[in-house]
Formats: C-alpha cells, structure tokens, sequence
C-alpha cells in the first residue's frame, strides 16, 4: 500500500499547475480508496469537482498512470473521461470527470448485480475488438500459469474486478481506475467477477450463472474457463505465501471453492 499523501503535502509547483488546468482550487476531500496513489482526492474547484489521483513517477506505480492516461480516449462513456495531466516536480497527477456514486453490492439478492452484468458485457462489445493502444496480452501476463491459446484474444480488458473500481449513481454504473489494461478473451473480467461473487456469499454454481448473463462469458469454452480457475487459485496461492495480506485469503478461499466446483463438474477419466 502507498503512503498517502494530502493535498498540502503536494509541491506547491504541482498545487499551482493543478490549479490552472482545473481552476482556482476550492476544496480538497482525500478518497480513501485507490490503496497503490500516493494521492486520491475529489477537488472542487470554480468549474466543478474533478477526480485527481496519481503519484511520483518514480514509484511503483509512475508506469501505471501514464498507461492509464495513455488509454483512456479509446474507453467507451461509461469510463470517466481523463481532462488533463500535470507532471511537475517528480509528481504526475491524472484529473478525471467526477463520478459520483457507491460501490455496487454483491451479495445473493442485491439488485445492483443486474447493472454489472450489464456494464460487463457492454464493455466485451464495445471493447471487441481491442482498440489500436499498446498493452499487453493477457497471455503474456499469465505466462507459465496457463496455456495461452486458452486466454488469448482481441478484447480490451479491466482485469482488477474489484467492486471498488465501480461506482454507481442511480441506473448509472461506471467502472474506474484503468491502470491494469490487458487484451485477451472477452470472458475474462466475468471470469475475475464471479470469483468475486463467491466471496460475496454465492455459491460457485450461483455466481457461474450469474457470469453466464454475460454473453462472452456464457459463450466461453468450458476448457478454458476451467484452466483460468486453475491458473487464478495458483496465482493467488502465489501471491499469498510472497505477500500476505489480509484481502488475499479470502480471495484464494473464494477461487479454491470456483475451482473445485469446476473440478467436481468434470467427467470421469475412461
């Protein structure tokens, strides 16, 4: 997790720069969300609130804001649009469109689970094919973990499925913080949501059915979703033992159930 850092904590160089690409600075309300920027706030201004996050750019994550920036003109409407970038003094801070809202539920029963297999397959159309931006193949990212023939593919990816990452305002649902882009099979992010599911409290059955709502994912080759479940529970087996964290057992609890689930389903050797 990054060390956060507050808006009078900034350069007073960056302060001012923001100030002329936003407007005269009114407010500043930190978000608690977004753990890897160094800074996440809501700036009010004269002109209106904006999202600001970002961070040093020689930190960990200075590759992922540029990247992020770099793609957010080819994202459809239901991605907060990026107005400007400021890079000043070692700092490079992204400004979005605000975009009010909550965290969307997850648990069985929650009437927000309808918006986001909606966004999600509205994403695996509109981003069908893969727009022409530079980011790496999912193939390439889970080499060693899975065949690549199982997860490639010519749609642009989320892949931080996260109910963090969504906010939704009314019958509005958008999906933030683009900073980890992959192009590969349109079934993917459904793939990584559904796990999500089981931790919420649907059983793997459940929250495969719910993925199915997803068109990309319910026209899926079962082969190739039963790899990903193979290749996400070592992953997150991985990641655990290196790093442990607290979110992360949960997360491998929810992925070893999907993965015996799918195990269980398959047919007997002859």
């Amino acid at each position: 997790m990054a060390q956060r850092h507050h808006w009078d904590e900034l350069p007073g160089a960056v302060r001012r720069d923001v100030a002329r690409q936003a407007g005269d600075v009114l407010r500043v309300d930190s978000v608690p969300d977004g753990a890897a920027s160094e800074f996440a706030a809501v700036i009010g201004t004269a002109h209106g609130r904006v999202f600001c996050k970002g961070g040093r750019v020689d930190g960990r994550q200075g590759w992922a804001y540029r990247r992020e920036a770099r793609i957010n003109p080819a994202l459809p409407d239901v991605v907060p649009r990026l107005r400007w970038t400021v890079e000043r003094d070692g700092w490079l801070l992204l400004g979005f469109d605000h975009a009010p809202g909550r965290h969307p539920r997850l648990e069985p029963g929650s009437p927000d689970l309808d918006a986001v297999a909606g966004l999600l397959s509205t994403l695996a159309r509109r981003l069908t094919p893969s727009p022409t931006v530079a980011v790496q193949p999912f193939a390439e990212r889970w080499r060693g973990l899975v065949a690549p023939e199982l997860v490639d593919g010519d749609t642009l990816l989320h892949t931080d499925m996260t109910p963090r990452n969504f906010l939704l305002d009314g019958d509005r649902l958008r999906l933030v913080d683009w900073s980890a882009p992959s192009r590969g099979a349109a079934w993917i992010d459904a793939a990584f949501m559904l796990v999500r599911l089981v931790r919420a409290g649907h059983s793997p059955a459940d929250a495969e059915r719910w993925a199915s709502r997803v068109p990309a994912f319910a026209e899926a080759r079962p082969e190739a979703v039963s790899a990903f479940a193979v290749a996400l529970a070592r992953l997150w087996e991985r990641r655990q033992r290196s790093s442990p964290a607290p979110h992360r057992g949960p997360l491998l609890d929810a992925a070893r159930r999907w993965l015996d689930h799918r195990e269980s389903r398959r047919p007997a050797s002859a």
